[in-house]
């Protein structure tokens, strides 16, 4: 099966690896508001590549801006709670970020 072109690009595939990771992780009792913060920061950085990727001009730029924007979001809710492999997501995070800096 062909893949889209936004699923060719490493920086979709370590993103959603860690919008799954962060839906599937148990987190702690009384951390639902941050959990509910990192799912949405988490889906946006996935949805945002996909929708820069099929954009031009300003519109694609933006769309990478927003994905780095909430990468950075997803990897500050980590910075607040302590999983056991929360550090190796943030690293993940930070190749994202990386990433789509050289892609705007």
């Amino acid at each position: 099966m062909q893949q889209m072109p936004h699923e060719q690009l490493v920086a979709y595939q370590l993103a959603l690896e860690v919008a799954r990771w962060v839906r599937a992780t148990r987190w702690p009792a009384g951390e639902a508001a941050l959990k509910d913060q990192a799912k949405r920061a988490a889906d946006s950085v996935v949805l945002n590549i996909a929708e820069a990727v099929g954009s031009q001009g300003g519109n694609r730029r933006k769309h990478f801006n927003y994905a780095r924007g909430s990468a950075m979001e997803t990897s500050a809710v980590l910075d607040l709670l302590d999983f056991r492999d929360g550090a190796a997501r943030q690293q993940q995070l930070r190749r994202v970020v990386a990433m789509l800096a050289k892609l705007e």
